[in-house]
């Protein structure tokens, strides 16, 4: 089929020329004497222009055309697209295919529910939009490899169908044919090969890999989704950390035009908690958390006593808008971070107002003042209790008010390191301790120390780069020494049975010279999300699952033959159809 050239590939400069287009019909005007038709190609729309004497075929949206003409300038230009000043003059069109009605408007701003989006997938990635959105993930891509390979690194693909190994969320399992009753596991990611590939000698590796967890969904989470994944020998984590932010600056650049100025700011992991509550501050607006303990050092207030921690945080020009009706919806916040409550307080003509004034003493009210620098029309909302659900709500809440009070300019990237994590955590279940990123994450070197006598004070050579309060990637330097991976896993309760049951062909490997290494993975998928400005995973990735992991469309998953189940030798039962 014959085509000159994409939509917008012309301009002024092509004004005169014969052009044979094809595309999409997005929109068609008949004034009777005159037809317009906006035709879309993967490149943008173009207007085509049929005057008298032009045979025009009976055409609706969505039919394919292919139309041969010449380049003009309109006499109207469109400032709204990039080839609003021309139009073709159209010499001939022919109908190339046709189409039936859409159960969706093919445009940005649509009118389909996501359910009917996802169902005809197809139609909806026609729109402008999600092609914008595929776009910018290829650039992405593209940047990626071209940094890396100018920086020595090599793409290598570790194995789909591989062992389980337990790293933190459910697998998917695969059962074998050839094996009955054994399964190979799809890759959460390719972590024990990328290491590997370290004692390979290989010393740089990447892979755009795809990778796969069983696990509740949400907006920012799919079940197969697709991470940059990044490893070096003989970096330090400085020199680790500038080479990658090197990568996020040139990403930055290659897709959207911006400019990340480095190096990036880093905070400790207990800095981002104290001020923003969360592991993944988003510090594009200034309200932070405060602690106050100490001003309620002799309160009597019950739900302060024995409180292991007492934090605030202040909003400005609020306490007018903050009716009985908010103070409950934040209430409820609280009760869904497992807290009983909140103490809300405002200042109002000089004055604190509010039920839990009562229980205040001046000294803690002028306490709160001096921390807080409170001011009329400022709210001040307190909460007590453990210290991870006080700062995990104050930091929702704060989020919330950001947002609603268009504290965040749209536009701007806020990016960070969060570095320092603790090694470990203690389950809040049994008390036993587990692994705060994965037991190959290396202990911070004036830390070791603290194996054998108190593990939780450790921290670790971790580090999580925050985009916008998402967590767009993270990472680690690992443990190289055997010496010092075996009293981890003996920190984790793991016996050498268990060890060797679990990781054996992974430690064995490192008895044969392990270079110091570090790598983390960027999520390729986030990444899209954050640089085009959606807030839904789904809206980047080309055929998504929804919040149930099913795909609407082709209605994976769904029962398959029996005649297959009995190749593999399994049967199913106590299941409804």
């Amino acid at each position: 089929m014959e085509r000159t050239c994409f939509n917008t590939e012309l301009s002024e400069k092509n004004v005169g020329e014969q052009v044979a287009l094809v595309g999409w019909v997005s929109k068609k005007r008949n004034l009777g004497s005159i037809v317009f038709i906006d035709l879309r190609d993967r490149s943008g729309i173009i207007q085509v222009t049929a005057g008298e004497g032009i045979n025009v075929p009976d055409i609706r949206n969505e039919y394919i055309l292919h139309v041969y003409g010449k380049v003009a300038l309109r006499s109207s230009p469109n400032p709204n697209l990039p080839t609003g000043k021309i139009e073709v003059i159209a010499d001939k069109i022919e109908v190339v295919n046709t189409a039936k009605t859409t159960p969706l408007i093919i445009a940005d701003e649509t009118d389909a529910l996501e359910d009917t989006r996802l169902k005809y997938r197809y139609l909806d990635l026609r729109r402008p939009v999600m092609q914008k959105y595929q776009d910018i993930r290829h650039n992405i891509k593209m940047a990626v490899h071209n940094y890396l390979s100018k920086e020595r690194f090599i793409e290598v693909e570790t194995p789909i169908l591989t062992l389980s190994t337990p790293e933190g969320a459910r697998d998917y399992l695969v059962p074998s044919r050839v094996h009955h009753g054994k399964f190979y596991a799809l890759p959460q990611s390719p972590q024990i090969f990328k290491q590997l590939l370290m004692i390979g000698g290989f010393e740089r590796y990447y892979q755009i890999a795809r990778c796969f967890r069983d696990e509740d969904l949400r907006a920012d989470r799919q079940p197969d989704f697709t991470q940059i994944d990044i490893e070096t020998s003989f970096l330090d984590q400085d020199q680790f950390l500038t080479m990658m932010e090197g990568l996020i600056k040139d990403i930055f650049k290659k897709t959207i035009n911006y400019d990340v100025k480095l190096p990036l700011r880093r905070l400790s992991y207990k800095e981002a908690m104290e001020n923003y509550g969360s592991d993944k501050p988003d510090t594009r607006f200034d309200i932070k958390l405060h602690d106050v303990k100490e001003v309620f050092a002799n309160s009597e207030f019950g739900g302060f006593v024995s409180a292991e921690a007492i934090k605030a945080i202040k909003v400005d020009g609020v306490a007018h808008d903050t009716s009985r009706k908010v103070i409950d919806s934040l209430t409820l916040e609280a009760k869904k971070f497992g807290l009983g409550g909140l103490s809300i307080i405002k200042r109002e003509n000089g004055e604190f107002t509010g039920s839990f004034v009562k229980f205040l003493s001046e000294s803690e009210k002028e306490g709160l003042i001096k921390v807080l620098d409170i001011k009329d029309d400022d709210i001040v909302i307190i909460a007590a209790g453990p210290y991870s659900r006080v700062c995990a709500l104050l930091g929702a809440l704060r989020l919330r008010y950001g947002h609603e009070l268009g504290l965040i300019k749209e536009g701007t990237f806020d990016l960070l390191w969060v570095v320092d994590f603790p090694l470990f955590e203690r389950s809040t279940e049994d008390g036993s301790i587990t692994s705060t990123h994965h037991p190959f994450t290396r202990p911070r070197d004036e830390d070791l120390q603290y194996l054998d006598s108190d593990p939780t004070k450790i921290l670790s050579y971790a580090y999580d780069i925050v985009i916008n309060g998402y967590e767009a990637g993270g990472g680690s330097l690992r443990i190289y020494d055997q010496d010092v991976q075996k009293k981890i896993f003996k920190v984790l309760g793991l016996s050498d049975e268990d060890v060797k049951r679990k990781f054996g062909f992974f430690v064995d490997a490192f008895q044969y010279g392990t270079p110091p290494h570090a790598g983390m993975a960027f999520g390729l998928d986030r990444l899209t999300m954050i640089l085009g400005g959606t807030d839904n995973i789904r809206d980047v990735i080309a055929f998504p699952k929804n919040l149930a992991a099913v795909c609407p469309m082709s209605g994976a998953p769904n029962v398959v033959d029996e005649d297959q189940l009995k190749d593999l030798g399994i049967a199913i039962t106590d299941f409804e159809k």
